[in-house]
């Protein structure tokens, strides 16, 4: 992963069984993009908070500069558009 100075801009909320959330963490690795992942298997009152905010009930919720993006498949499209480049995570 690319070195960098401050806390990374991207967080995951994920369970380990979850194929999605490997495969978001898979892309994220792949394109050097430090992120923070967040069990929430061990901790379900975080995920049931996050899922009243966003109104979206499955693992992975990815948020990017505190903004959501949804789940593997949005994440997966939202790098396809350019998305993490313009937003200066790539290169």
């Amino acid at each position: 992963m690319r070195e960098t100075t401050s806390e990374p801009r991207v967080r995951l909320y994920t369970t380990p069984w979850c194929p999605y959330c490997l495969n978001a963490k898979r892309l994220l690795e792949r394109d050097g993009i430090a992120f923070v992942d967040h069990d929430v298997s061990v901790r379900p009152e975080l995920r049931r908070e996050i899922a009243n905010a966003t109104r979206w009930r499955t693992v992975p919720m990815i948020f990017v500069d505190d903004q959501f993006i949804g789940g593997y498949t949005e994440l997966a499209a939202f790098r396809e558009r350019g998305g993490l480049t313009q937003l200066g995570l790539t290169a």
